[in-house]
């Protein structure tokens, strides 16, 4: 009998504990992610994405710059997979050099808003109190303006341009993941490994960092996934307003701009319908992709 205890108690896990533990882990992710079939969808539909904004120069023959106003308003044809815009620019060039900018912008904006809303949230919830309530009522500031309306009237003021489409979206969207994260490390404080780290003189900072986020992160990747397409229709929104990726760099926003005439609508369908497909199948794929990452994820979901 002492030997059954002996082998049952809280010694440290031994190396093979940790990686017979991470792959259990890794086998029952995938066991869950595999059921959502939509997310399995939406991650092969995403890689094709990525792999036509990383070959572009390759799977494209034209120059997506290049004015030929001899073939403007083509159709699709043999020669240009898609047609022709009104300045006789390839469309399939164009859409293909475009999903760069979309999905730079959804990447790099939610990037910048992960990081502030992370640190001001672990920062609130870890030392409470003043600091708790100081970087909250700023949160709630911020999350009291409507987002969209402050956007336009950000960039409008600073000047239409990619990065600062990235940036203005990357600061005013942290509030969000800022009251997630600080709900989550209000938890994770109270448990005993956290209590033991401190009762070891363990500096706040490093149990932040190496006992607390390590714990977040699977909400912070939901939060990214679904913080992406968001993103990318703002940054969509911007550029069909004209206040986004400016001509003659071609993005999938100011491409539906170009071709917002109603004769252009009406008998040109070619000119808006693809890059309204691409913003259409990657908003899709992506919020796809993090629901199942969240049902995946979710310690409550079954095997």
């Amino acid at each position: 009998m002492r030997d059954e205890h002996k082998g049952l108690g809280s010694s440290p896990k031994s190396l093979d504990g940790e990686v017979e533990g991470g792959r259990f882990f890794q086998s029952r992710f995938w066991r869950r992610y595999r059921r959502h079939r939509l997310a399995l969808l939406g991650a092969a539909a995403l890689f094709i994405l990525v792999g036509i904004a990383v070959f572009a120069p390759l799977i494209t023959s034209h120059d997506p710059l290049r004015v030929n106003m001899r073939d403007t308003k083509e159709p699709p044809n043999e020669v240009y997979v898609l047609g022709t815009d009104k300045a006789g620019r390839d469309m399939w060039a164009r859409l293909a050099y475009a999903s760069r900018i979309s999905l730079s912008v959804g990447v790099v904006s939610v990037s910048i808003y992960i990081v502030i809303g992370t640190i001001l949230g672990a920062i609130a919830g870890y030392y409470g109190g003043f600091t708790d309530s100081l970087i909250m009522r700023f949160t709630d500031t911020v999350m009291s303006f409507p987002g969209l309306i402050i956007i336009i009237t950000v960039v409008s003021f600073v000047g239409p341009s990619i990065y600062n489409a990235m940036l203005v979206i990357g600061l005013l969207g942290w509030p969000g993941t800022c009251r997630l994260v600080r709900g989550q490390v209000l938890q994770l404080r109270e448990m005993e490994f956290i209590e033991a780290a401190r009762s070891m003189g363990t500096p706040a900072p490093r149990i932040i960092l190496r006992h607390i986020l390590p714990n977040v992160v699977p909400y912070l990747i939901v939060v990214a996934t679904l913080g992406t397409a968001s993103a990318i229709l703002i940054e969509a929104g911007l550029s069909f307003l004209g206040l986004g990726v400016q001509p003659p760099t071609p993005s999938w926003g100011n491409m539906l701009n170009s071709a917002r005439q109603l004769t252009l609508l009406e008998q040109f369908p070619h000119l808006w319908l693809p890059p309204g497909f691409m913003i259409a199948i990657t908003v899709l794929s992506i919020n796809f992709i993090g629901d199942g990452l969240r049902d995946a994820l979710d310690p409550r979901m079954s095997l």
